[in-house]
């Protein structure tokens, strides 16, 4: 599968300096999906440097390159260190997150990510889970969807929506996008109809996948999987998803809680390589306009 139809690597340049690559060194990209990153620091390495590469959409593996210096698993990054130790490498030198959804995943019909085609309800990452949005829209009690259309979609009428939909399946089951869509009915603003879909789905699809847990776990595994002065560089694509990566990043917790030793020195796994967040540029926007939200941030390990 070609690597632009898959999805279009973000801020690639902006990624790759921030890995600060060694030719020998040993790196990993958590969220492998079409490869762009990848391949980019494959360029980097020399014949002595490895890549661990991890994804958990069965369709990320027929991107993998054919290349000795390689290693694709097919896992949740959440559990990224543990495979790195099975693999025999306890410290790294770089980490690569490409948070959220890819190109792939919102453009292929039958993946059910999208509200632009009237498939069956999915949104499963992982093809193999068992839990998926069908489920999820059918089983959950009115208050459950309450909190996660408000939580991880910033819905106004979160409560509404929710009544909507238990009312809906009461009558009929939601098994398809045209299902959920017409469940939420007026609920949905007609002059704001596709912001607000999207954040209905993004709710979701957050949900299926526990994205926030996942997301917190893995945070709190990448400190113990780097070397002092290793990289760690990180994209997100919305607020829930930026607000932890910064609090852990700047203070090591998810609070943003600051802790200081006796010198009155922070006390973090991390130091920041920029300060300012760093965000697309007006070319990269214009040839790629999915990558308005993304924020980068780098930091580099510290000997705390």
């Amino acid at each position: 599968m070609a690597e632009y139809l898959y999805h279009t690597p973000v801020m690639k340049r902006e990624c790759i300096e921030g890995l600060a690559i060694k030719p020998s060194g040993v790196y990993a990209d958590v969220t492998f999906g079409g490869g762009g990153h990848s391949r980019e620091i494959l360029k980097h390495l020399g014949s002595q440097g490895r890549l661990f590469v991890f994804d958990q959409d069965l369709d990320a593996a027929d991107n993998v390159p054919q290349d000795e210096r390689i290693v694709f698993f097919r896992s949740n990054f959440r559990y990224f260190a543990q495979f790195l130790r099975l693999a025999g490498c306890e410290k790294i030198d770089g980490i690569i997150a490409d948070l959220g959804v890819s190109s792939h995943h919102l453009d292929v019909a039958d993946r059910g990510f999208s509200f632009r085609f009237d498939v069956p309800l999915d949104m499963r990452m992982n093809q193999n889970a068992g839990f998926d949005a069908m489920e999820l829209v059918n089983t959950y009690g009115a208050e459950s969807l309450k909190k996660i259309f408000l939580e991880y979609g910033e819905i106004k009428n979160a409560w509404k929506l929710a009544q909507n939909i238990v009312s809906y399946r009461g009558a009929k089951k939601i098994e398809t996008v045209g299902n959920l869509i017409e469940a939420a009915g007026n609920c949905v603003p007609k002059f704001n109809e596709n912001k607000y879909l999207a954040q209905m789905f993004q709710s979701i699809r957050i949900e299926v996948n526990k994205e926030i847990e996942v997301l917190q776990e893995f945070l709190l595994r990448t400190a113990g999987a780097l070397k002092p002065g290793g990289r760690f560089v990180i994209m997100t694509y919305h607020s829930l998803e930026d607000r932890p990566v910064k609090n852990y990043l700047k203070t090591g917790n998810f609070q943003g809680k600051e802790e200081k030793d006796v010198y009155g020195n922070l006390i973090s796994p991390f130091e920041l390589v920029n300060r300012k967040v760093i965000i697309p540029s007006d070319e990269e926007l214009e040839k790629n306009p999915r990558s308005r939200s993304a924020k980068l941030r780098i930091a580099e390990r510290t000997v705390y």
